[in-house]
């Protein structure tokens, strides 16, 4: 689907994705190779990247160059796909048939080359052609020689003429906006997945932030001791240094997660000395917010691999909690919490502009499926809840299916629970992050001129005292 936007509006071909590439030091073949897998795992098996990623053997053996060259790659093509799947369009003169999937991913992958990557031409063509005939794909080298030679000689052309606003987005999902949101804003929203996010820190301690700021180049955000690092330096230069090696990661001076993330977890206020469970709590920002504010955390994950890596980040942050392997929708070895912190299981919709490959792998059956388990974890929360303690629920989605609408439900059938409105200074000053219900909705197109933010939902739940 190729939402429409105003032409003065139309999204240009974003520079900073670029990849060094060319005559000199030319991502390899087999770096393309493993591109053409992970696209392949996304499409034909509906497999996360990254957990693609995770998995293929032969990523470990290229250059950190190529491995870097393989992620950015895969995620512009998915990220800008419905511009390639325009300029693709253009240049053949009848559909390829639905057998030829991985010929498709092929031109699809040296379109995002040459349009994207600012690949030499020629390395793009020659090593997709080889790469077909590779895959045993030899019948259709001439057809991809051709069209990605076409596209290679006025890519601008082929953008220019793209739908604006084009994006990686199957119909029922841009409809699903359309309604929730009207055209405009889901035209935004859509807009806003064809750029990179930049990288948001939480800080450990909020009064270190200006210190941490200057160490990493990065601005402060409107939530206090929140802090931004652009994708490029202003002179243009991709700012791809590695997590691990940015100043102040060693001492456990603040941790990876996008604004809007953070700001769930502060609507609980002041938690200090309280019990407060993390029903969901992998990756484990949350966790590490919660305790940091000096709360006595007790955080569960289905995934034992999952919280592992929570706690080796909480051990890096000098942070403690309680940490335990179970389905929260079972657990039973606590009651009486002070606040329960449910980050439920959902579609994440709303973290396409990092994970652009989200869009393909969710249908409308999945949505169902995690309305239902998002009631059983909500009514659990409520069991698990002192009387006067708060819950709050969110969700990464854009769906209403899987924000208000549980929250409304939620109500229906627990008399002893309201709704607590969020206020314009828990969400940084930012007024316009408040839904009419009073509840925090953040779209990826907000603070767009910023770099853009995460979509999220969370609703603040008072259990009668």
């Amino acid at each position: 689907m190729s939402p429409q936007d105003p032409a003065s509006e139309k999204p240009q071909p974003d520079k900073a994705e670029t990849v060094p590439g060319g005559e000199s030091g030319s991502p390899t073949l087999s770096a393309r190779s493993i591109a053409l897998d992970l696209l392949d795992a996304v499409f034909r098996r509906r497999k996360p990247l990254d957990e693609a990623l995770g998995e293929h053997a032969e990523l470990d053996q290229l250059a950190p160059r190529d491995r870097q060259f393989v992620r950015a790659l895969v995620t512009t093509t998915l990220r800008h796909m419905g511009q390639i799947d325009h300029a693709l369009g253009q240049c053949l003169e009848k559909p390829l048939p639905a057998r030829a999937l991985l010929v498709r991913n092929i031109l699809r992958l040296g379109a995002a080359q040459i349009m994207f990557l600012s690949t030499a031409p020629h390395a793009a063509v020659d090593t997709m052609v080889t790469l077909a005939a590779q895959r045993g794909e030899t019948g259709f080298k001439g057809l991809i020689n051709a069209v990605l030679r076409r596209i290679s000689r006025d890519p601008g052309m082929f953008l220019a003429s793209a739908p604006a606003g084009a994006v990686s987005l199957p119909d029922w999902l841009w409809q699903s906006w359309v309604k929730a949101y009207g055209v405009a804003k889901a035209t935004q929203i859509a807009t806003a997945h064809l750029y990179e996010p930049p990288l948001d820190f939480c800080c450990r301690r909020p009064a270190e932030a200006e210190y941490w700021a200057g160490q990493l180049h990065a601005r402060l955000m409107p939530l206090p001791g929140t802090l931004r690092r652009p994708v490029a330096s202003e002179g243009g230069d991709r700012l791809h240094q590695r997590v691990e090696d940015l100043p102040g990661y060693a001492e456990g001076a603040w941790w990876v997660q996008d604004m809007a993330a953070q700001i769930p977890a502060r609507l609980l206020g002041n938690v200090a000395g309280h019990r407060v469970i993390d029903l969901c709590a992998a990756p484990g920002g949350k966790t590490a917010q919660l305790a940091a504010a000096g709360a006595q955390v007790t955080a569960l994950d289905r995934s034992r691999p999952r919280l592992a890596r929570v706690k080796e980040n909480l051990e890096r942050l000098r942070l403690h909690a309680e940490l335990e392997v179970a389905d929260a929708a079972l657990w039973d070895r606590g009651r009486d919490f002070d606040a329960v912190l449910l980050d439920a299981p959902c579609s994440a919709t709303g973290t396409i502009r990092r994970h652009p490959d989200v869009a393909w792998l969710k249908d409308p059956r999945d949505l169902a499926k995690l309305g239902a388990t998002q009631d059983r974890l909500l009514d659990k929360a409520v069991s698990l809840l002192r009387p006067g303690g708060t819950l709050i629920y969110c969700t990464c989605s854009l769906q209403p299916e899987e924000g208000p609408a549980r929250i409304e439900a939620l109500l229906a059938r627990h008399a002893d629970l309201k709704r607590d409105r969020v206020h314009t200074e828990e969400v940084g000053g930012l007024f316009e992050l408040i839904s009419p219900a009073g509840d925090f909705r953040s779209l990826p197109s907000h603070l767009a001129d910023q770099g853009g933010l995460d979509g999220f939902y969370a609703a603040r739940i008072l259990k009668a005292g």
